[in-house]
């Protein structure tokens, strides 16, 4: 189980755990144990997580994300598979956290008095130089 917030937590049925060879350092250890860790997470299928949040971790998530909206996390860092393990868990977590801030909805906002005024003076000393121009003998 992963907890993401105290109120939200990701059962352990939820997540699939497969290992594989890892490369890097490790001496023999390298080429005998599967310490590299593979963490998928079905999005789409998650009772935990709430339906906009679903929608804000498919954007967040990039190319992790399959076509069938599973998720993936590949965890490699140590040489250890139980460390391995709790980093994927904890990408996953920080992930999660992030997709659970509600963006703040833009407002448009309106040109103030002074930027309104001072936008029709520009106009208006542009409109008497082409005046000005225009009326010039030559």
């Amino acid at each position: 189980m992963i907890r993401i917030s105290p109120t939200l937590t990701i059962p352990d049925e939820e997540l699939a755990f497969s290992y594989l060879r890892a490369s890097g350092p490790g001496g023999q250890n390298v080429n005998k144990v599967a310490s590299a860790v593979q963490l998928r997470f079905d999005v789409t299928r998650s009772t935990a997580l709430p339906e906009e949040v679903k929608v804000r971790l498919a954007r967040l998530a990039g190319a992790r994300m399959t076509l069938d909206g599973v998720l993936i996390i590949e965890a490699r860092r140590y040489r250890s598979q139980e460390r391995n393990r709790e980093d994927a868990g904890g990408r996953l977590a920080a992930l999660i956290q992030k997709a659970l801030i509600r963006p703040k909805e833009r407002r448009p906002s309106r040109p103030g008095a002074a930027a309104r005024a001072k936008r029709l003076d520009r106009k208006k000393k542009r409109g008497e130089i082409k005046r000005l121009r225009a009326s010039s003998p030559e």
